[in-house]
């Protein structure tokens, strides 16, 4: 008689907003239903760096900083590097999850990992799950001298993704030129802004479509 295998869920990596922390990422994500949460496996990580605006009660943090028309940045090398390392010890992971900042991050590695350029010692990124991201080199970041990234989006991302995208998100639009950098990606269209929404019945379709195709890809 045929032995059956469980399937082991995907393994996400999940960066969260600009001055925000893991802990806040985890209870937003967690408004999604049982049925999609039992299906994936969250590890939710908090920034390297504690948020400088003094404005914002600790413990928040950031993922790098960047001027105020995206022309110089800092510590986004320690950034890549932090991530590897957590990545290296505690891994391995599947997929990243992104919100805001940590989707703009999260969208340009798996570019930067096909050029060699960032997570050149851990396993290839096999999906991405991006809410409310957008293109380093695109509309909002195109005046990015930011050298890793500039070639992360030089040919269309074959991996599967997920696009979160709100009508009222103030980078809606951003949001949409990042999901034309991938290859058949999959999408949810949520009437909030700059949020994690809940899903409603047509979103739970997208959803488990995409969690049927990114479980074809772990072995």
């Amino acid at each position: 008689m045929a032995s059956h295998q469980i399937q082991r869920k995907p393994r996400i990596l999940c960066l969260h907003g600009f001055r925000s922390s893991a802990e806040k990422l985890e209870k937003q994500v967690h408004r999604w239903p049982e049925t999609v949460l039992e299906k994936l496996d969250f590890v939710f990580l908090d920034a390297p760096f504690p948020a400088q605006d003094q404005g914002f009660d600790p413990p928040y943090y950031e993922w790098f900083q960047t001027n105020e028309d995206f022309t110089e940045y800092t510590n986004f090398e320690e950034c890549l590097a932090y991530i590897e390392d957590y990545m290296i010890y505690n891994g391995p992971f599947d997929g990243f999850l992104g919100f805001s900042q940590g989707a703009v991050l999260s969208a340009a590695l798996p570019g930067m990992q096909r050029d060699g350029l960032a997570l050149t010692k851990v396993s290839k990124i096999k999906f991405l799950i991006l809410i409310s991201g957008a293109k380093f080199g695109g509309s909002k970041f195109g005046h990015t001298k930011l050298s890793l990234t500039l070639t992360a989006f030089s040919s269309p991302l074959e991996l599967p993704s997920l696009h979160i995208i709100g009508d009222l998100d103030p980078v809606k639009l951003e949001s949409i030129e990042l999901m034309e950098g991938f290859v058949d990606p999959f999408v949810i269209y949520h009437p909030e802004g700059h949020t994690i929404p809940k899903l409603d019945e047509k979103s739970l379709e997208v959803m488990f479509s995409f969690i049927e195709r990114i479980q074809e890809t772990i072995p």
